[in-house]
């Protein structure tokens, strides 16, 4: 019971707008459909040591097939760049609540991280995941990462379907660290992590169009 005259503390919090500033590289057209899908899974509550990014990733190949590898949870290090390796428990389910360990290149400033499924939405393509240990440097991080089919092009002639991956953040700003420093470090990783994405999943696609077109 608190006695004394001074009111408890209470941690103030920011609604992060990242449906007001998409990512630049994706079309004012792209952006308008995306914009319902960053407002329900892109959206964060944040503490005033805390940041938020949002990235996005045009990719060349069906939705279902760039799904099929974000999906995978306990295989992270095939489209994550500085992943070595990952290993679950003998009697891991691919289900919310789930772990995975992963281990870290060397030359960054991680070892290992320990990382719990909070998302996987088959039907919506929504898979999201928090760091909740390990030797690393992204305190509290937890991401969601979507994938969608967008219609691009300039007008009707120029219109066809795109598959568009948008990632998003949250994570503690470490002591002794700006904002902007951890944003740029964090969207760094994030960034190449979704360029190998692009090709792994483009490279899927051309092999199937290729044994389709062999058949």
């Amino acid at each position: 019971m608190n006695t004394s005259n001074t009111p408890p503390q209470t941690t103030t919090t920011t609604t992060t707008t990242h449906h007001l500033s998409p990512p630049p590289n994706l079309t004012n057209k792209e952006s308008n459909q995306l914009k319902p899908s960053i407002t329900t899974f892109h959206t964060y509550n944040l503490t005033p040591t805390q940041c938020s990014s949002l990235l996005a990733q045009h990719i060349n190949a069906p939705a279902h097939t760039v799904w099929s590898v974000i999906r995978q949870f306990d295989k992270p290090q095939t489209y994550k760049h500085f992943i070595k390796s990952c290993t679950v428990s003998e009697n891991f389910t691919m289900a919310v609540g789930c772990t995975r360990d992963v281990s870290i290149i060397s030359g960054l400033p991680a070892s290992t991280s320990t990382e719990r499924l909070d998302v996987l939405d088959d039907e919506n393509h929504v898979m999201g995941f928090t760091i909740i240990g390990g030797e690393h440097r992204l305190r509290n991080y937890h991401a969601v990462t979507t994938v969608h089919e967008v219609v691009t092009g300039d007008d009707d002639d120029d219109s066809r379907l795109i598959t568009v991956v948008l990632e998003s953040y949250v994570v503690d700003v470490p002591d002794g660290n700006t904002e902007e420093d951890t944003r740029l470090f964090a969207d760094t990783v994030v960034k190449l992590n979704l360029q190998k994405l692009a090709a792994v999943t483009e490279g899927m696609a051309r092999e199937t169009t290729a044994t389709i077109t062999v058949r």
